[in-house]
């Protein structure tokens, strides 16, 4: 397929570029920064009249999309003001929504987020693992734009039968470089509970956009995209007892498997994570 990849320069974008390549796609590179070259075009995803020009084809490159990964944006909160998240993220997402319907681009792809879940687990999860069965609990103003973007997307698809957006819900990327750091977190069960201990090599999750993009029909969806496992080496009942002991577990679980529900994207993408911190360290 020829598919636009909005925010290819970043941690999790550089990934998910290189695997589609790598499975023979043409891609090109929507990303403010980035190498210039034929799989580059440097954008403002918060200029409409750019992104649907882009999108429609760039002269001497490409002639139009099959399909849109959407990373780009301000990738978390605490990064820039609130307010400047909610403009720059919300605007960026609904440009390249409208931006890819005006063109005919019916396979969208694209970064929502573990916080609408309800990081950071101030208040307890109504049950472990979590899933993306209960309601959105969105806490931060980034969080909340995640939560917009999904009931954007479930409105779209009812606009247009035929079009198709996923939305995948990454937990906290990690390249290879970072899992030197992972040991640590066994000392203060607290130290990554905000996240239920949870975490994505960006390998698996590139995996993730690929199985989407291949798994695209007609409607929208969300999945949790997380690694297999979590964090820690402490066992997940311990984890639970510590910080969350009026949460119930749902089924039984592995000592050390994720509690960032992937069930769903197992049956649905056949997503199957292949890497592990525990590989690394």
């Amino acid at each position: 397929m020829r598919i636009a990849v909005t925010g290819g320069s970043g941690k999790l974008g550089r990934s998910v570029v290189t695997r589609l390549i790598a499975d023979g796609h043409h891609v090109i590179n929507f990303d403010r920064f980035g190498t210039r070259g034929a799989g580059f075009l440097s954008i403002d995803l918060g200029n409409y009249g750019e992104v649907v020009d882009a999108l429609h084809g760039v002269n001497d490159v490409i002639d139009g999309f099959d399909a849109v990964v959407h990373l780009g944006a301000i990738p978390a909160p605490g990064i820039r003001p609130d307010v400047a998240t909610f403009h720059n993220n919300m605007n960026a997402t609904y440009n390249v929504f409208q931006a890819a319907r005006r063109a005919g681009i019916k396979r969208i792809v694209y970064a929502s987020s573990e916080t609408v879940l309800g990081l950071p687990f101030d208040q307890d999860p109504p049950y472990l693992p979590v899933d993306e069965v209960y309601p959105a609990r969105p806490e931060s103003t980034y969080s909340l734009v995640k939560h917009l973007e999904e009931q954007m997307a479930t409105q779209l698809v009812r606009w247009d039968p035929e079009l198709s957006i996923t939305a995948l819900r990454f937990s906290n990327v990690m390249d290879a470089g970072d899992y030197a750091a992972f040991p640590g977190y066994d000392t203060d069960p607290t130290t990554r509970k905000w996240n239920l201990w949870g975490y994505i090599d960006g390998r698996d999750g590139a995996q993730a956009v690929a199985r989407a993009l291949h798994a695209a029909r007609p409607g929208f969806e969300a999945f949790i995209i997380a690694a297999a496992d979590t964090v820690s080496n402490r066992p997940n009942a311990e984890l639970a007892a510590a910080v969350f002991p009026n949460v119930a577990f749902s089924r039984e679980v592995a000592p050390h498997e994720t509690l960032l529900g992937i069930d769903k994207a197992r049956r649905m993408l056949g997503y199957a994570p292949e890497h592990s911190w525990r590989d690394h360290v």
